[in-house]
């Protein structure tokens, strides 16, 4: 909805003051000059970037119109996954886990959060790093550094994508310079033609400047900082679970295990100590 209402605004004040001080919509209308714009665009996109950022990129505008799936509500489901599972391993040993991280979607812990069980990068990460803890691994920095790999290459598969976008943004606007020059050059092969014709055709070729500045900052520029925001709160998600786990592997209780990873959140989004202590409240090990 947001991104609907974005997209609205921008329409309608650029169109509609156009239109407001006598403008006329269809002088507008230059398919070649978009034409010339979108295609050398495209091309350069395609030229630019690796086969993995393209494939990443389709599904890009559905990632926009979803927004980020991260709120509150996500967060205490968080914190209550990860308070069941260190409370499991505090009632019945850390061999406890096996059944429940091996196959996750079988687990009545899992179950009870099904947000998180929905979310296959998250379910991916906390089983990975409980498995290890399962197999023996208690040292705070070891896992800590391992952590942070993960989640920097993590970020750096997102960051290419944004950087795919906002170098379009960057690039149309020139593009838009070359499709209007092209208009010119075309405009001075017909000179002999009246001043109306004339007058038509330099205007047709300035709307290819008007087209490039247009989507890069209308539409390609404000993509690539939503597209930003939504995986810095994903990554922010991430990050909860990793100060979970290693409160939980450094020795803390549950209680303050998810405090640790509570206190990281974004105070937009941080469930109060108290919502957490009633959400949990009746969270009890499950075998």
């Amino acid at each position: 909805m947001r991104l609907l209402v974005g997209i609205l605004i921008v329409f309608a004040c650029v169109f509609g003051g156009y239109l407001a001080q006598g403008g006329h919509m269809e002088v507008l209308f230059q398919p070649y000059e978009v034409l010339i714009i979108l295609g050398a665009a495209t091309g350069a996109f395609v030229i630019g970037n690796t086969g993995a950022v393209l494939k990443q990129c389709i599904g890009v505008m559905g990632t926009l119109f979803r927004g980020p799936r991260y709120n509150k509500a996500a967060y205490v489901e968080l914190l209550g996954l990860q308070f069941s599972l260190f409370k499991l391993v505090q009632a019945k040993g850390v061999l406890a886990l096996e059944p429940h991280i091996e196959d996750p979607g079988q687990s009545p812990i899992f179950a009870k959060f099904p947000k998180f069980a929905a979310n296959h990068h998250a379910v991916e990460f906390m089983c990975d790093y409980l498995r290890m803890v399962t197999l023996g691994t208690n040292n705070v920095h070891e896992m800590d550094a391992l952590m942070d790999e993960e989640l920097e290459t993590h970020h750096q598969e997102n960051e290419r994508v944004v950087s795919a976008i906002q170098a379009l943004a960057d690039g149309t606007p020139a593009l838009g310079i070359v499709a209007a020059v092209l208009g010119v050059i075309h405009t001075m092969g017909a000179i002999s033609e009246p001043p109306e014709v004339l007058g038509h055709m330099i205007g047709g070729a300035l709307v290819g400047t008007f087209f490039g500045v247009f989507v890069a900052y209308g539409f390609f520029g404000p993509m690539a900082q939503a597209l930003r925001n939504i995986y810095e709160a994903e990554n922010k998600y991430l990050l909860s679970m990793k100060v979970g786990l290693l409160a939980h592997i450094s020795g803390q209780p549950p209680v303050l295990a998810i405090e640790f990873a509570r206190k990281l959140l974004m105070s937009e989004d941080r469930p109060t100590f108290s919502e957490i202590d009633e959400s949990t409240a009746g969270l009890a090990a499950i075998t």
